[in-house]
């Protein structure tokens, strides 16, 4: 049966009213006064000057005006109707050998986290649950990254690398580049499958997931991209946000202070308007690397993917919203955000390994449309302390990759890598390794780290090393500041940073989100380095020929790979 959906009045007069589709319920929806202001915004873009034309996101270039604006007539691969981004990314894992299909049931309350839990090791593959208890059709799908580096290099569409700094040095160059989207019609968007609106929505037909004991609800939103728009700039947003369900057509959207859609939201409300907000689930992995991306805030992640990705991403226009959306994402909710509508959200496991922000008064949708693939997936970000941290490995390479670019940017000299901890959060400890050029190299290198764009969020510690120590390797990380760093004058503290209401730390509560940063001067001291006490290196004609032999002498596997040796001749004064 096929209905055909009714027009919104405040829709924009350039933006067709849809094509029919599978199901369309069409019933009374909450009577609101009509966003003019989404109007007044998208008549200002020329995002629709042309049904065939590359989208134009129309967003400013800030920070990183000299970056590459790749092709956006690039070449869109072949691609099947039926099939999602991430039916293909899933595909190419399948191949890999790094999906584990279970065909068992299993309950979306607790026990598909518990088993990811439990069996997300550092090699583990990624899990696709296929009978989830309760909802026949649907499918979950954990640990798309993990702590798993050729699946992260798989996202970023680069070849397995043996060391994590390669695959960050591949994202850094990849992130310099933008690529605006490719509108498509409506029609051809596989979330359009099926449309569901007004009083027939019942967003609990998705397998939401409870991860964690004490989850105040069953979160929807986890492994999420949500939309949402400036009303002053028209500059579209793309954020990671969790969304807990209140209701059959309430979801809660929260956002820390300072994030984009949270100064979106203040704009809307402070022009006594709803914010219109999409959020999209079942999406190719890489589209939530960017969305959990801290970009400029004059530019749009999609921009980005297609950077990243080397094609442009397909939108197409929402007759709901206004907003832009991802055509093969297999879910999408969109709605509105109402002023002073909030509702106890929460706690939350979050990324830190303990419960966020609990039921404090949080915004919430209210879900207007629904659109779905048949048998949709849906995407799931399980938090945790361990690697079966999705923010571990994930955010870790992110961060390093941006905060390294924005270092570059600057035009700061020496920079032999970035890496900031997986095991600490992904987030907490950032680690540059630098070949000092001059006196005071190091402290400004500490210094810019923790502020720059991508730097600044949250991260406690960050740690500069000389280049003969590898970010990547805690325990050289660790001896360089046992041995190198002198507490009273290598440590410097910023304060009143920029933090999260996450961080378990800040006591009490209400003192959030204020932070700070210690700054750790790991480095040989630049005033004496010609003289510093000469650290012992393995001889490089010994190390080959150990390696050489190593199977002959009983070891298996690989062995250790070295890149700093002795360059002095026997006998030289190590005075």
């Amino acid at each position: 049966m096929v209905f055909a959906a009714r027009r919104p009045r405040y829709l924009h007069p350039l933006v067709a009213a849809p094509h029919p589709v599978n199901i369309v319920f069409t019933t009374k929806r909450r009577r609101f006064a009509p966003p003019a202001i989404i109007n007044k915004v998208l008549a200002r873009q020329d995002w629709w000057q042309g049904r065939t034309k590359a989208m134009d996101m129309s967003v400013s270039v800030g920070a990183t005006e000299k970056q590459e604006t790749a092709d956006e007539s690039a070449a869109v691969p072949a691609r099947s109707r039926n099939a999602s981004d991430l039916d293909e990314w899933l595909a190419k894992v399948e191949a890999m050998g790094e999906l584990k299909r279970i065909s068992a049931e299993v309950d979306p309350d607790l026990e598909a986290a518990t088993i990811t839990y439990l069996a997300g090791s550092e090699k583990s593959p990624a899990f696709l649950f296929e009978n989830i208890k309760g909802h026949p059709g649907h499918r979950a799908l954990y640990n798309m990254i993990g702590c798993n580096l050729s699946r992260f290099c798989l996202m970023i569409g680069e070849a397995p690398v043996d060391h994590p700094l390669k695959a960050v040095q591949a994202l850094q160059r990849k992130m310099g580049r933008t690529m605006k989207p490719r509108e498509v019609p409506a029609e051809t968007a596989i979330c359009n499958q099926n449309i569901v609106a007004g009083d027939a929505i019942d967003i609990r037909q998705f397998p939401a997931q409870r991860m964690w004991p004490l989850d105040g609800g069953l979160y929807l939103g986890t492994g999420d991209a949500v939309v949402t728009q400036c009303p002053e700039t028209g500059r579209i947003n793309v954020g990671t946000y969790r969304m807990m369900i209140k209701g059959p057509r309430e979801i809660g959207v929260y956002t820390s202070p300072g994030k984009d859609a949270t100064i979106d939201r203040e704009k809307w409300w402070k022009l006594g308007k709803p914010m219109p907000i999409a959020a999209a689930y079942g999406i190719d992995p890489l589209l939530f690397l960017v969305a959990a991306t801290s970009f400029p805030k004059t530019e749009s992640e999609y921009e980005y993917y297609g950077g990243i990705n080397g094609a442009p991403i397909e939108l197409f226009r929402s007759d709901l919203t206004g907003l832009p959306l991802p055509a093969r994402a297999e879910i999408i909710l969109e709605g509105f955000v109402y002023p002073d509508e909030t509702f106890a959200e929460g706690p939350f496991g979050e990324f830190t390994g303990y419960y966020g922000r609990p039921s404090g008064a949080t915004p919430f949708m209210r879900v207007e449309k629904v659109r779905f693939r048949n048998n949709p997936t849906l995407t799931c970000a399980l938090m945790a302390d361990g690697p079966a941290n999705e923010a571990g490995l994930f955010w870790a390479a992110l961060r390093s990759a941006a905060i390294w670019a924005d270092l570059q940017k600057l035009g700061v000299p020496g920079i032999q890598g970035v890496w900031s901890i997986p095991e600490a959060a992904g987030w907490g400890i950032t680690v540059v390794s630098i070949k000092q050029m001059y006196a005071g190299h190091a402290p400004q290198v500490m210094a810019l780290a923790a502020q720059t764009t991508a730097g600044a969020y949250f991260g406690k510690y960050v740690i500069v090393v000389d280049d003969d120590i590898d970010p990547t390797n805690v325990h050289q990380v660790l001896w360089a500041m046992a041995t190198r760093s002198r507490p009273a004058q290598s440590i410097d503290i910023l304060r009143e940073t920029w933090s999260t209401f996450l961080d378990p730390s800040l006591n009490p509560p209400e003192i959030r989100p204020w932070g700070s940063k210690a700054l750790i001067n790991a480095c040989m001291d630049y005033r004496y380095i010609k003289n510093f006490s000469k650290r012992t290196k393995l001889s490089q004609p010994m190390y080959e020929q150990v390696v050489a032999r190593w199977s002959e002498l009983g070891f298996a596997g690989k062995p250790p790979v070295v890149s700093v040796f002795e360059d002095a001749a026997p006998g030289t004064s190590v005075e």
